[in-house]
């Protein structure tokens, strides 16, 4: 029983380390944008994603949590990040299109509401 214990407490633990070292953002932009709808601040840095209110303070912490399905890409018609966050329950995928200046578009599929888009212009 110590043992399987054991072994799963350094399973959470493993888990939890590949969580928060899982974000790299490739060759997305980083700064921050300002969902204008909910005066939310997405901070997008080299190694992390959150979401801050337009004092500063931490609404959510990405590397705290579970990111799944990361994913960054590119296209004709820009860059794409999109990841999974179980803690959430939802999937996220910001745009960063060539057509759009320094904007991002961002789009969250949520399974308790309907899906939500919005442009971001960038802040800082």
């Amino acid at each position: 029983m110590k043992k399987t214990l054991f072994i799963l407490v350094l399973l959470t633990f493993s888990l939890m380390f590949l969580s928060a070292e899982g974000i790299d953002m490739g060759d997305f932009p980083v700064g921050t944008w300002l969902d204008p709808n909910y005066d939310a601040v997405w901070e997008l840095s080299v190694e992390n994603i959150r979401i801050l209110d337009t004092s500063g303070n931490v609404y959510f912490d990405f590397s705290e949590a579970t990111v799944e399905d990361f994913d960054v890409s590119g296209g004709m018609s820009g860059l794409t990040l999109s990841f999974s966050c179980p803690e959430t329950g939802k999937f996220y995928k910001l745009t960063k299109p060539v057509s759009m200046g320094t904007a991002i578009v961002l789009e969250i599929e949520r399974s308790d509401y309907p899906d939500y888009r919005v442009e971001m212009p960038f802040r800082k």
